[in-house]
């Protein structure tokens, strides 16, 4: 398994954690784990795996996700995506939205532990790189303090590096992918419990984990933490944690200084025919409760699709920020 690099991860996020967040993201932090988006094996094989894959090795180390539930067509697409560069390789196993279960992967298969160890299997045989699963504590009508151990255990016996589970049950009828993200209550006890129960298989911890101050106290508990929403939304947190998570001796790194190193992947994207929009709309959430940051927002939301948009349009927001910052410190 990775060293230490699975004590602090971001959660896979579909819509978000593209090759551009994660770009951002890395200039934060140097040790956290990262996640691609997740990638359906289909998709890998048969679709444009340049778009899908592209991935920077100075970006790593990242995690790429896949969803699906045919061990061949999974060990196929491992074995590119490892080809490609990616760190491990990471089964879906929790999401829980309409087209997820209509292809019979995601939050489904925690009804199928076989299935899923058959699946992990079949990865590790074809990768050198570790193979992990991401999961809920069980679906629907389950009872998460029999079935998590029992599935952790298969999985466990497959060879998967890790497990990375997400406290939560998913709730498959009747309850929105949002919703499942917030109204299915969460049992960290329990995760806690299935890490104390089979110390030789690392266990992840994800839900409901909003600061590094939590992070910490899972810490004493499982062998990593992994943020989603709040990391993504308010990336500054990200700055603190090769400090605060990982004891390295370096200060926080600041949303300016990590904005600026920020630019030259824009304009090496801009000059590419990346359009502006879809770099900026990950840095939305720095210098939140700040001074400056609605200016910060609205400059980068009004003119990132403007003609010729480029690394100018990120200087001139950071100078919406330096001015309101100066204001706030004169009034004071």
């Amino acid at each position: 398994m990775k060293a230490d690099g699975y004590r602090f991860s971001v959660a896979p996020m579909m819509g978000w954690t593209d090759r551009h967040c994660r770009a951002l993201m890395r200039l934060f932090t140097r040790r956290a784990w990262l996640y691609s988006e997740m990638i359906t094996a289909d998709a890998v094989i048969h679709g444009d795996r340049a778009r899908l894959l592209a991935h920077d090795p100075r970006h790593g180390p990242v995690a790429l996700q896949l969803g699906g539930s045919d061990p061949g067509l999974l060990a196929l697409a491992a074995a590119i995506g490892a080809d490609f560069g990616y760190d491990e390789i990471n089964l879906n196993v929790g999401c829980p939205s309409d087209r997820v279960r209509s292809g019979r992967f995601g939050a489904c298969l925690m009804a199928e532990p076989k299935l899923v160890a058959s699946c992990v299997r079949a990865m590790k045989r074809s990768v050198g790189v570790p193979v992990t699963v991401k999961c809920r504590i069980g679906i629907d009508g389950q009872e998460p303090a029999r079935v998590l151990p029992a599935f952790a255990a298969r999985v466990a016996d497959a060879g998967a590096d890790a497990l990375i589970v997400h406290a939560r049950k998913a709730w498959l009828e009747g309850v929105s992918p949002r919703e499942n993200r917030e109204l299915p209550p969460l049992d960290h006890a329990l995760v806690h419990r299935l890490r104390a129960a089979m110390p030789d298989l690392p266990v992840v911890i994800n839900g409901g984990i909003r600061t590094l101050d939590a992070a910490r106290a899972h810490l004493a508990h499982v062998d990593g933490v992994m943020l989603g929403r709040s990391a993504y939304q308010t990336p500054e947190l990200l700055g603190r944690v090769d400090r605060d998570i990982f004891g390295d001796r370096d200060g926080a790194r600041k949303a300016g200084d990590v904005v600026r190193r920020y630019l030259d992947h824009v304009g090496r994207e801009c000059a590419a025919g990346t359009p502006l929009a879809a770099m900026t709309r990950h840095m939305l959430g720095l210098y939140h409760g700040a001074p400056g940051a609605r200016a910060w927002r609205r400059h980068l939301s009004q003119h990132c699709r403007r003609t010729g948009a480029g690394p100018r349009v990120v200087l001139e927001a950071l100078e919406l920020v330096r001015r309101a910052r100066e204001a706030t410190a004169q009034a004071a």
